[in-house]
This record gives C-alpha cells, sequence and structure tokens, in this order.
C-alpha cells in the first residue's frame, strides 16, 4: 500500500468482497537517508517516511491492520546498485521492472512471512490481468483493460510461482472507474497525483556521487565537445548536451569503455535489429524456432511486428519489420500476442542499421 487511489481501492474491493486483507508498506530507506525533502508520490525513496503516514492513514479508514515491512539492505543491493552499475555501464536501466521482481514480488514477500503474516495471495495496483491457462498450470498474464493505464510492461520479469500467488483487481477496471469507485467509498485520495516513475535525478547523490566527465563524440570519433557524466545521458536525448551544430543532435550510443556519450542525427536513432538477454517467457513455452510477435521497448512505445529468433543461454534476437527509433540497452522489450504477453527481457545490444551515419 502507498496511500494512493489504486492500492486504497485495491484493497477496498478485496475487503468488500469478503477476505482478510492486511495493508503492507515497504520500508526502503533508513537513517539520514529517509524524510528529506517534499513527498513525490511513486517509488518509494527518501521521502518514503510520508509515504508510509499516508498508508497507515488509508489502512485505518479501510478498517484493516497495517504493516512497514523493512525491505532497505535488499532494495540496496536489487534497485540501488543495480540503478549505478547499469548507468556507469552505458545502458539505460529500467528499476521499476527490477524492483517488481526482486523486490515487490520478492523479497518483500519473503520478509514478511518471516516477520509472521500469513497471507494467501498478494494484490497490488497493477493495471493488468491474470487468468489460468485452460487444460493447463501456467499462468497467463494480460494487459490490463484500461489501455492508458496498462502496467504489464512492469510486470514482464515475474515468474510463474510469483504470479501464482498475485492478485490484480483493479486489471478489469478503468482508471476513471477506479477513481469513481474512490469518491463512492468517501476515500479522500481520488484527486491525489499520478505515481512518478524511478527517476536518476532523485538518487544521483547516492549512486553517482562522483560522475566522471568525458568526451562527446561523433560516430567517426571527431570530438564535439564534454559531458558531464554518462549517466546522465541516454538513448535518443537531445537537450542538454550542449553543443551547437546546423542540425539538431542527439544521444545514439554509450560508450563506456571510452566514457564517451556518442552523438549523432535523428536518422541515427533508428534500428530494427537488437538482442534481448535474461528472456523470461511468461505465458507460452520457450519457444524452439523463429516466431512474429509483438514489441514494446520502452513502456510509452507504440508495439510494433517483429521476427523473434531464439538464441543460446535464454537470449533471443529481434528484429522490427519496420525501423524503430531510439532502441536503448538496459530497458525491458516485452513481447505481446494480442494482449498476451508472453513474455520480455532486457535489451543487451542494438545493430545500427545498414548505412547510417
Amino acid at each position: 500500500m502507498s496511500g494512493g487511489v489504486d492500492s486504497s481501492v485495491a484493497a477496498a474491493l478485496l475487503k468488500r468482497g469478503g477476505n482478510q486483507v492486511i495493508g503492507i508498506t515497504m520500508c526502503t530507506w533508513v537513517g539520514s537517508e529517509a524524510g528529506a525533502g517534499p513527498l513525490r508520490h511513486g517509488c518509494p525513496g527518501p521521502t518514503a517516511a510520508g509515504a508510509v503516514r499516508d498508508a497507515q492513514r488509508m489502512a485505518q479508514r479501510l478498517g484493516i491492520p497495517h504493516r512497514v515491512i523493512d525491505v532497505a539492505s535488499d532494495f540496496r543491493t536489487h534497485v540501488l546498485d543495480y540503478f549505478r552499475d547499469e548507468y556507469l555501464a552505458g545502458r539505460t536501466p529500467n528499476p521499476c521492472v527490477r524492483c517488481n521482481q526482486m523486490l515487490k514480488f520478492g523479497a518483500l514477500l519473503y520478509r514478511a512471512h518471516e516477520s509472521g503474516i500469513a497471507f494467501d495471495r498478494f494484490a497490488t495496483g497493477h493495471y493488468a490481468r491474470l487468468e489460468q491457462e485452460e487444460g493447463g498450470a501456467r499462468m497467463l498474464l494480460r494487459k490490463g483493460l484500461d489501455s492508458s493505464k496498462d502496467q504489464s510492461y512492469f510486470l514482464c520479469g515475474l515468474t510463474q510461482e510469483q504470479l501464482r500467488r498475485s492478485i490484480f483487481p483493479l486489471g478489469c477496471r478503468t482508471k476513471a472507474k477506479v477513481q469513481k469507485i474512490a469518491r463512492e467509498l468517501g476515500l479522500g485520495v481520488e484527486g491525489r497525483p499520478e505515481s512518478q516513475d524511478f527517476a536518476a535525478g532523485d538518487w544521483e547523490a547516492i549512486v553517482c556521487a562522483s560522475p566522471r566527465p568525458g568526451p562527446i563524440l561523433d560516430r567517426a570519433g571527431h570530438l564535439l565537445g564534454e559531458h558531464k557524466g554518462i549517466h546522465r545521458y541516454t538513448i535518443g536525448q537531445r537537450r542538454g548536451l550542449g553543443l551547437s551544430a546546423k542540425r539538431p543532435l542527439y544521444v545514439i550510443a554509450l560508450d563506456a569503455g571510452r566514457n564517451a556519450v556518442i552523438a549523432g542525427h535523428k536518422e541515427d536513432l533508428y534500428a530494427s535489429d537488437f538482442v534481448v538477454a535474461r528472456v523470461n517467457w511468461i505465458s507460452i513455452p520457450p519457444p524452439d524456432g523463429p516466431l512474429t510477435l509483438h514489441v514494446r521497448i520502452r513502456y510509452r512505445h507504440a508495439e510494433a511486428a517483429a521476427r523473434i529468433t531464439p538464441l543460446s543461454q535464454g537470449a533471443v534476437r529481434v528484429v522490427f519489420e519496420e525501423p524503430q527509433v531510439a532502441i536503448t540497452p538496459g530497458q525491458a522489450a516485452v513481447f505481446y500476442d494480442g494482449d498476451l504477453v508472453a513474455g520480455g527481457g532486457m535489451i543487451e545490444s542494438v545493430q545500427p542499421l545498414q548505412g547510417s551515419h
């Protein structure tokens, strides 16, 4: 529970359905890291103390017990260290996917069980749907009914075991319907600002305290300027380069080995061929040959048709039918068959289009 509209309505719906409900909130920061700065709704960070108070008040209003679960050490290991290491390796991490897999649906439940909380299912306010495969044991993950709020992308790392013990009460509802339920129940949270994703600026002082400046180069290796630390840049970025040129320049690659940012033009951002590593097949068995699915390469990306070919060690090669812009190493690539989440993994490397320069 965050104390926001989605988790609050999810808890209220479960209680109304006759379930015994216990609210739990992650405590991810300790000591001097906690409680500084204005409250920021979303991923629990240094202002988590405010989110905990919101969740406690909401649990009291709903008439359910509430517990705070300390996962600070797990958060640092699985999220912050990962976040830092990925950026310094020249990749743009997706900590929300990682946090769901390792923390929210992993360490949090282990710590809750360890603390003596008995439960049958774990419910969240995610906009996604679950169903059991007809005639089989596999859990199928589907998009949320509200396409504008669908969060199945962020759940692509969940295992069958994690999905079997999960419930998503909001998956078959629209955001507008959820807000209406909140008003009808008098929860007083329907006007609360939308949750925000984990952002690099929130954590820079902790995970990248000593940025290393380095060169900004063009594709031929010519020096264009100096960057302020490669963790501050991502593929497709235009603003903040501090460069003057006749045509707009974008970040087209990050070279951790040379501590360099590579800049180019808009056409240099397009690619169609890339490798996805550590693929987690969810709603279908791992394929033994090529198949065509629709692929989303970041949360707000419009899915596009692609040929997916299995490689060794759980990786696949993805080739889009039409080139896509800013395919970014470190981000999640999620594979869809209609509204069914077939699986997903992390973008490992990208092959530039032939002839791009």
